[in-house]
């Protein structure tokens, strides 16, 4: 199953970046997504899923931290291969409305 993922870490000179992409597959101790950008290995990353109703009963955001161990390229696919240190399930409406007071400050 694909779902949206958002990914985001720092680069070498410490500045925030950030992609969207799709999981490939997802575990209960990694995942691999693909994304349109090359992460070195080691990198740590924050990752957010969005599963759908259809499949947990009410939407819920997976929250991710984590490290790439791998990035691969199959043809035009780029991606990673990250494995999970911690993780937390919100409800989406709590990890909208957390989202929201945030941006506000």
């Amino acid at each position: 199953m694909e779902l949206p993922v958002e990914i985001q870490w720092e680069s070498r000179s410490g500045s925030p970046k950030q992609a969207v992409g799709k999981t490939g597959n997802i575990s209960g101790s990694g995942l691999s997504i693909e994304i349109p950008v090359r992460l070195q290995r080691a990198t740590s990353v924050k990752i957010k899923v969005k599963i759908p109703p259809e499949v947990t009963q009410s939407p819920v955001e997976l929250l991710c931290h984590g490290r790439v161990i791998r990035s691969y390229r199959q043809g035009d696919t780029r991606g990673v291969g990250a494995v999970i240190d911690d993780y937390e399930l919100r409800p989406l409406a709590l990890a909208e409305a957390k989202a929201k007071r945030t941006r506000k400050v």
